[in-house]
């Protein structure tokens, strides 16, 4: 992955994790939007809530980005993740739709 600019909706999600804004992050995505964790999918608005209480903002976390490469409307980051519940480098999958995020994805590392 190469250093690249973040997508404008993948910056939102990233800013609403840092300021622990669950509302903003909740906003960065689409209605029908889902995060997948590991192969838990959480959809839609209260899905996304539930993931950022209990996953991101509500763990306290912080998201750094390492690595950014982007190819269609699709967004790879990996990036330095700190929380309660998790801490280390991982990985993020982002489909952007619009303006907004139609996925935010961390696959199971192997």
């Amino acid at each position: 992955m190469t250093h690249t600019p973040v997508p404008a909706p993948v910056q939102a999600m990233i800013d609403a994790i840092n300021d622990a804004d669950t509302d903003a992050f909740v906003a960065a995505f689409r209605d029908d939007g889902f995060v997948d964790d590991w192969g838990r999918v959480l959809r839609g608005p209260e899905g996304v809530r539930s993931w950022a209480d209990s996953d991101a903002i509500g763990a306290g976390a912080r998201m750094t980005v390492l690595a950014v490469a982007t190819e269609g409307d699709t967004t790879r980051v990996h990036f330095d993740w700190r929380s309660s519940v998790f801490n280390g480098e991982s990985d993020g999958i982002f489909v952007v739709a619009g303006e907004k995020l139609a996925s935010f994805t961390i696959p199971p590392v192997h």
